[in-house]
């Protein structure tokens, strides 16, 4: 990619320019190869099935994740060391984001590539590696992630489950109770978190033949019906001391970590979910038929397409600049070196806010353009037959794991905060706008400014307390994830512009007017609420330039997004 190194939560303290963000234009033929090689996997072998494995025909399950193997899309994120390619993490979205075609299919290949392979690729020895990796590649092992139980989920150190080594000294002995573990069903081999002597929180490689290790009954869940969710039991459950992973009174380090590439997971797999969506939400639109016309000529309905168009736009925005921060990051780092991983988890720590906001953005996202396009289609939205009702049921836990939205936007702010990025009283220097998108930018200026105010105001008054206000700190962390997403979407546009036609040209201005309308609202709103909060509306003085924004064309650009959406009945970008 060959662009300048950014630093997490830079973009809230200056000028970016368009030719140093990554964009789905910027694809490359590799790329696309390997996106309508997981799609065709998804239109051949998954959809065909999915009711088999919306049922919970989890040994369908199985089959089909060593299909996946077979066609290599469980080596994108392994070292080539241990049969995978390394890709960068352009691709392992850009997968991600088709899986979702899959439905909740897709949730159990992110457990398998994510959460149930990653620990072991970042902090497994040399001999876990040899001995667990390349059967997780091919499939042969499907893994697990153990880290919520019963009385602690958000509060992921508040665990009971305990660890206490042998008198031998050659196992560890766990006891204690997982919660909602993903793949559990079939998993082969466990991640689990357990506090060693009930003190110092650490991860240990289980495998399901371990005497004393059962499973709990399948819950019975509103939606991912296709994707197991047990308890995981541990009674006096011997596990070698080999199989320790990473360094006793370090797994904080693991969980927290992993959970930062699940979230940027999570987040391409919404955009997926989005595009499905509004796919089948103009495809019915177009053949449902009210009043002798088709309900997508009527202006409620082509409103909505119109909207998740944008939403979506944002969203994929989003989710690659944050890709193109993080390849260009990590490839500075020299491959096979000894503290290679070491290395590696600190490049994506660095985005770790970036994580969480897109976790918080797309899935809220997704959520909204679900809902949508349920809406488009009416009653029929309700009835099983239609993809949508299984979409809007399975959309909803996306909300809750990978840490609450709640949890995330609270995270948002503070580690921007320890990174000196607000605060501090410095005043940004920001160049003069300039530029077909001049005033989405001077828009962008003015909502930096205003967050860097708030974020003075609530440093001054609070100091070290701060993490205590979390009512400020959510809101601060709305304005700060309308900002990112708003630019995201000029940048990818500005940048797009460059080489569009004509038409494109006006399918790009017409839809960073519907985006940065949206953000101009909900960030004006989290900021009087923080400023409101705070009893202070000094650091309002530039919501001036935010209210003077006016979307202009807004109308046309709204029909002029949906009419394009209904010609093609998909995502147009």
């Amino acid at each position: 990619m060959g662009h300048r190194i950014f630093n997490g939560g830079e973009y809230l303290v200056q000028d970016i320019d368009c030719r140093e963000v990554f964009t789905p234009e910027d694809f490359t033929d590799e790329h696309r190869q390997i996106a309508a090689t997981t799609e065709q996997f998804v239109a051949a072998q998954i959809q065909p099935v999915n009711a088999g494995i919306e049922a919970g025909d989890f040994g369908l399950v199985v089959r089909k994740l060593k299909a996946c193997a077979e066609l290599g899309l469980m080596m994108i994120d392994a070292p080539e060391q241990y049969g995978g390619l390394e890709l960068d993490k352009a691709t392992s979205m850009l997968v991600m984001e088709r899986m979702a075609f899959a439905r909740n299919f897709g949730l159990s290949y992110m457990v398998q590539t994510g959460i149930g392979m990653l620990p072991l690729i970042y902090y497994g020895t040399a001999d876990q590696k040899e001995r667990y990796l390349g059967r997780l590649i091919q499939a042969e092992l499907i893994g697990a992630y153990c880290l919520t139980e019963p009385g602690s989920g958000s509060d992921a150190l508040g665990a009971k489950t305990t660890a206490t080594l042998s008198g031998d000294g050659r196992h560890y002995i766990l006891n204690g109770t997982k919660q909602f573990i993903s793949n559990a069903g079939f998993a082969d081999l466990f991640t689990i978190f357990a506090k060693v002597d009930k003190v110092h929180f650490t991860a240990f490689l289980v495998e399901r033949s371990a005497a004393g290790l059962t499973l709990g009954p399948e819950e019975k869940k509103m939606g991912m019906h296709g994707s197991s969710t047990r308890q995981v039991i541990l009674d006096q459950v011997r596990v070698p001391v080999e199989n320790v992973l990473g360094e006793v009174g370090k797994g904080h380090k693991i969980a927290f970590n992993v959970l930062n590439v699940g979230r940027f997971k999570l987040g391409a797999f919404c955009v997926g979910q989005q595009k499905y969506a509004l796919a089948e939400g103009a495809r019915y639109a177009n053949e449902r038929r009210q009043f002798n016309a088709p309900i997508s000529s009527f202006g409620a309905i082509r409103e909505k397409l119109a909207e998740v168009a944008a939403m979506t736009f944002a969203a994929e925005a989003v989710v690659y600049r944050l890709a193109g921060l993080i390849d260009e990051r990590l490839a500075t780092i020299a491959r096979g070196t000894e503290n290679y991983y070491v290395e590696y988890q600190k490049g994506i720590e660095e985005y770790a806010a970036e994580c969480a906001l897109t976790k918080v953005f797309c899935s809220e996202a997704a959520a909204r353009g679900i809902d949508a396009m349920l809406q488009v289609h009416g009653g029929y939205g309700y009835i099983a037959e239609y993809p949508i009702e299984q979409l809007y049921r399975d959309e909803r836990v996306q909300r809750i794991y990978e840490g609450t939205n709640e949890i995330n936007r609270i995270l948002i702010p503070g580690l921007l905060l320890r990174k000196g990025i607000g605060g501090t009283g410095l005043e940004p220097a920001f160049a003069a706008a300039g530029g077909r998108f001049a005033p989405e930018k001077q828009l962008l200026q003015a909502m930096k400014r205003i967050w860097l105010a708030l974020s003075d105001r609530t440093v001054a008054r609070f100091g070290a307390e701060v993490a205590s206000e979390q009512e400020i700190l959510l809101a601060l962390a709305d304005a700060a994830i309308q900002i990112f997403a708003l630019e995201s979407a000029v940048l990818r546009a500005e940048k797009a512009l460059k080489t569009a036609t004509e038409q494109r040209r006006q399918e790009y201005r017409a839809v960073v007017t519907l985006c940065a309308f949206a953000a101009r609202q909900q960030f004006a709103n989290a900021a009087d609420k923080c400023a409101t909060f705070l009893g202070d509306d000094s650091p309002l003085e530039a919501m001036g330039a935010v209210t003077a924004y006016r979307a202009s064309g807004l109308l046309a650009a709204q029909r002029l997004i949906a009419d394009a959406v209904s010609r093609v009945e998909r995502y147009i970008f």
